[in-house]
């Protein structure tokens, strides 16, 4: 992955708000969340809202779909994979057998309670 998707990505979720819909996201699978429920959910105004899943989704981190009326935000895993992979492509010298963790987030068969 080149570096300036990741930075684009990083920067993306440099900002409180755009991580807590992101971490919002990530737990809920394909199914997604629509864009009035994370402003219900998180507290965050309509016009706000609209502005920092842009920024999500222009970084990749965020994927929509439509159904009816309504716009489907998704978690990106791809790419979330992609930027944990490029951060931590070095680990334990590159060696990651050797590392406490050496797989990325697979979130495709997690079951969480209450969707999160």
């Amino acid at each position: 992955m080149e570096k300036q998707i990741i930075v684009t990505a990083l920067d993306a979720l440099a900002q409180e708000t755009r991580l807590d819909i992101f971490r919002l996201l990530v737990p809920l699978g394909d199914g997604g969340m629509p864009a009035g429920k994370i402003g219900e959910q998180l507290g965050i105004p309509n016009a706000t809202l609209s502005f920092h899943l842009q920024q999500l989704k222009h970084a990749g981190l965020v994927s929509t779909q439509r159904k009816g009326t309504q716009i489907i935000y998704m978690a990106n895993y791809a790419m979330m994979n992609g930027v944990l992979a490029y951060l931590t492509e070095n680990c334990c010298q590159g060696q990651a057998e050797n590392c406490v963790q050496s797989s990325v987030c697979d979130c495709s068969d997690v079951q969480f309670a209450n969707g999160q």
